[in-house]
């Protein structure tokens, strides 16, 4: 059974991320943001996105890391397309996941949220491992941080016009039935 414990995920594979910094002052999270990636773009497995989160991406390997090798970005948790569970960030940390953002007003979601990535795109389907991963995830992160099943979006939702992901390949209506079952 998948369980939080020290702000770790119990049953997932750790690659400590420097790109994160504290929350502000008493703040929680009470957001769940739901991101997608693939490096390179339309690819999957291989070293590149846990390179790209820990700072050690090569710009040299592929055309494309070129233009990203230098960001500072990692989000708390990635889903490959296996199910296999990889996080970067402890929860109670703010991890650089969301950029310029806003939800219900407020700004700066990665003060108050964490961020998840399902390796895929905008346009292929998210396999059943994924779903099954992210709904394990979120029911420990609303026993653990009372997170509100209503305080979940995509990061297309809270940076409208900059980012597109999860797309319309990820399906929530059945993401949240799979939430309700549980």
């Amino acid at each position: 059974m998948l369980m939080i414990k020290d702000h770790w995920l119990t049953l997932a594979r750790r690659v400590p991320s420097t790109h994160y910094n504290e929350r502000p002052e008493g703040v929680t999270p009470r957001l769940l943001v739901i991101h997608n990636i693939s490096l390179p773009p339309g690819e999957f497995g291989g070293p590149y996105i846990d390179q790209l989160f820990t700072g050690a991406l090569c710009a040299e390997e592929h055309p494309y890391f070129a233009q990203i090798a230098a960001l500072r970005v990692a989000a708390h948790c990635l889903i490959r397309r296996d199910g296999e569970i990889v996080q970067y960030v402890s929860f109670d940390k703010r991890a650089w996941h969301a950029g310029q953002s806003s939800y219900n007003g407020i700004e700066n979601c990665n003060d108050f949220s964490i961020g998840i990535e399902l390796e895929g795109t905008d346009e292929l389907p998210y396999t059943a491992e994924q779903y099954r991963a992210l709904t394990a995830i979120t029911q420990s992160l609303i026993e653990t941080y009372a997170l509100e099943e209503e305080n979940i979006t995509g990061h297309c939702d809270i940076a409208p016009g900059r980012k597109t992901d999860p797309g319309p390949s990820f399906d929530w209506d059945y993401f949240h039935s799979l939430i309700a079952s549980h």
